[in-house]
């Protein structure tokens, strides 16, 4: 048998111009995926070019799910301090939570930099800097590859953070534990699945790709109990169409679930709920399967409904 042999692409002879072309290639959605699948953040684009002041940064984005922002700065050469002098300052003017620094290579000096803003930041400021490269296999057309090289050390940032407020409880302690281990289980077993970083409480929440509602993973570790819920936070009608279809929507699920319509509130809940003794951790890997299994099918038959109710909206 014979084997070809995988070959590096030189980034500039695919993307001549850093703005015009490679900038532009990032913003198209099936792009956007790629890096949201190496960095775990669920990326929405905003604007490419977008003004910051008499400046103007690369891609402005945000997280799907919490519209929290993100700035995207892209280098096809070496890391300098120009760039990062820049990605600073564009975070500042977009107070942006997300800052994400592309480049052909990363310094070891500006890599240290990234670590050092990561560790003297609190949870809500994250820096990742993405190395691009672009490999083919004999004629065939090149194929890009994000490495990440620096990114936030999210339970040593949620633990400093608490820890600078007052001492973490017994129940934080275990709650921040339990999620960490279960964004870790979770990118093992499904990559599909984009998880935010973990914090020291009682519930976990994950994006269903629309604005009108989330999923709410949560745990009750007094009552031994994992729910995981479709959370519709202002959309009453939303929820009254898809209850409209209930039994459709529990037999493609093969469960009942609990609808909360919440009367009075604008907020509505469809929950899933199962029981797990969380104070041994013997348990915990079955508590993370169950809800890695409800959460991948809440998030295809929800999403899929959804979509569909969204178009006659």
């Amino acid at each position: 048998m014979k084997l070809a042999k995988i070959e590096f692409v030189e980034l500039r002879e695919v993307w001549k111009h850093e703005a015009l072309d490679f900038t532009n290639w990032l913003a198209e959605p099936e792009n956007l995926e790629l890096l949201s699948d190496e960095i775990g953040i669920e990326i929405s684009l905003i604007k490419t070019e977008a003004d910051v002041g008499k400046f103007s940064v690369d891609i402005l984005a945000e997280e799907t799910n919490t519209g929290k922002k993100i700035i995207i700065e892209n280098q096809l050469e070496t890391t300098d301090h120009d760039h990062l002098g820049k990605l600073i300052t564009y975070a500042s003017g977009m107070d942006a939570e997300f800052m994400v620094w592309i480049v052909k290579s990363v310094q070891e000096e500006h890599r240290q930099a990234i670590d050092w803003l990561n560790e003297h930041t609190n949870s809500d400021i994250n820096f990742f800097a993405i190395q691009l490269e672009l490999w083919k296999i004999a004629d065939s057309p090149p194929a890009p590859k994000f490495h990440i090289v620096a990114k936030p050390n999210d339970w040593a940032k949620a633990v400093k953070e608490m820890t600078a407020r007052t001492e973490l409880t017994e129940t934080q302690l275990l709650q921040l534990d339990f999620w960490t281990e279960f964004k870790k289980y979770a990118e093992t077993n499904n990559g599909k699945i984009k998880l935010q970083k973990a914090h020291a409480q009682n519930w976990y929440e994950v994006s269903i790709g629309t604005s009108n509602a989330y999923l709410s993973l949560t745990l009750n570790s007094q009552k031994h109990e994992m729910g995981c819920e479709l959370y519709i936070p202002k959309s009453p009608l939303l929820f009254q169409e898809l209850e409209a279809i209930k039994e459709k929507i529990e037999t493609e699920l093969n469960e009942h679930l609990d609808w909360q319509e919440l009367p009075g509130k604008k907020a509505s809940r469809i929950k899933s709920s199962a029981h797990f003794d969380l104070s041994e951790e013997i348990n915990w890997p079955n508590a993370h399967a169950w809800l890695l299994n409800q959460t991948t099918k809440f998030r295809a038959v929800f999403g899929r409904q959804i979509k569909m109710i969204s178009k006659k909206l």
